[in-house]
């Protein structure tokens, strides 16, 4: 069915929530649909324009840490970089600065220049740049971006909090609401098995209506600096792990789109893992394919997807005395890989074990249009229009309203 987009003027509504523009103003949504390529396991990039002249770069989109970073000299997994010696509004700030993430790191000078988005706000913004002098395990083979768009909060910027990051300068140098909203959109998601590439789209400034189904469910933000969120639960199809809650969040639970996988702290991990083995259709399974060393194949055509249970997170509504939960298909974690066998499809297992607390990846992001709505320090999840059309989806994202003993003692019968 055709959707009819009704566009108002750019305005937060009462919960600090924008949904339309006005096409002539600083933000029109529309024209930033799609403006994201990739995938889970490459990441998903956006396409800028940096320094005077500008230099087209493509800059992956991740909302688990803080600095705006750009190759700045040539790397043999990249095809171009930012060349600072060409833009006659480059500067450099003569500070070094190192990130390192939980995989790869890069070391390189603070600098500052001018920035605009060909699909984002109109206007061109100054802002702090880390040139990428020299890299380990960062930058890697296949992938089509040449930076990094961190997303999160200053606390996490480096070398300290100084360093304005860039969506905080967009607001204050374009005046859009403090919000952005993130679709991904995965190929074990697409409604058309015939997609070429698969993408998505960062609406900054609101929420873009048309991006997803039904209602958006808010979760607060426990801290403002990864994007920290309190899980209570999780299920393995419909069987509770059972598990003191502390597990999960230990040491946090966050919200990472630059992270591929579902990751889950060791103990979380293994008890997942067992419940899975033990309601799965399939009796026999290498310890390789929970591990990530070994792929799981089946005859081209078979659907491996029946074989395993759904999973369910359950995060604490902003109204403390609910809560809801994302439902993960196997469609998202059973993940197909590509080129391996003409005659077989193979599969990984799209969760991991963590040393550093729970990670909500790309892997169940890309179910979801998940909403950063950083003017009421909360986030929201809701069901992505790029999901398949079939009513198989329609239960992805559901609301439990239960005040806490029952909720608790629901607990306690399953136990």
């Amino acid at each position: 069915s055709r959707v009819i987009h009704l566009f108002l003027a750019l305005k937060s509504d009462g919960s600090g929530l924008s949904l339309a523009s006005d096409p002539t103003g600083t933000v029109n949504f529309l024209d930033m649909v799609n403006n994201l390529q990739g995938d889970s396991g490459r990441g998903y990039y956006i396409e800028m324009s940096i320094g005077t002249p500008g230099q087209k770069l493509n800059i992956l989109v991740d909302t688990g840490s803080s600095n705006f970073a750009v190759a700045a000299a040539a790397h043999q997994f990249i095809t171009h970089y930012f060349n600072t010696a060409l833009s006659s509004t480059y500067s450099s700030t003569g500070r070094t600065v190192a990130v390192r993430y939980t995989q790869g790191n890069w070391e390189g000078e603070l600098g500052i220049d001018r920035v605009s988005i060909p699909r984002g706000p109109n206007g061109t913004i100054t802002i702090n740049i880390a040139a990428i002098l020299s890299s380990d395990g960062f930058f890697l083979p296949g992938i089509n971006w040449q930076g990094i768009l961190g997303l999160a909060y200053p606390v996490l910027a480096r070398p300290d909090s100084s360093v304005e990051p860039f969506f905080n300068s967009v607001v204050k140098q374009l005046g859009i609401p403090d919000i952005f909203s993130l679709q991904m959109c995965g190929a074990g998601l697409s409604a058309s098995s015939t997609t070429d590439t698969t993408g998505g789209s960062l609406i900054m400034g609101g929420a873009e209506p048309t991006l997803y189904r039904g209602s958006v469910w808010y979760t607060p933000i426990i801290e403002e600096w990864y994007y920290q969120v309190e899980v209570l639960k999780l299920e393995v199809g419909d069987q509770n792990l059972n598990l003191d809650c502390r597990e999960y969040n230990m040491d946090k639970a966050i919200v990472d789109s630059g992270t591929t996988l579902l990751r889950l702290p060791v103990n979380v991990f293994n008890a997942l893992v067992e419940a899975i083995t033990r309601s799965s259709l399939i009796e026999e399974f290498s310890s390789g394919f929970w591990e990530g060393t070994k792929l799981a194949c089946w005859m081209k055509g078979e659907n491996p997807w029946r074989f395993f249970p759904k999973l369910s997170i359950y995060l604490r509504a902003t109204n403390t005395s609910e809560s809801f939960r994302i439902t993960i298909l196997p469609q998202l974690y059973i993940q197909p890989i590509t080129d391996v066998d003409g005659t077989l499809d193979c599969f990984r297992f799209g969760v991991s074990s963590s040393t550093n607390g729970m990670v909500i990846g790309a892997t169940v992001m890309e179910g979801f249009y998940v909403v950063f709505d950083r003017t009421q320090q909360r986030l929201g999840f809701a069901l992505s229009s790029c999901a398949g059309q079939g009513s198989y989806w329609c239960h992805l994202l559901q609301l439990y309203v239960c005040k806490y003993f029952a909720f608790y003692e629901k607990l306690q019968q399953k136990s």
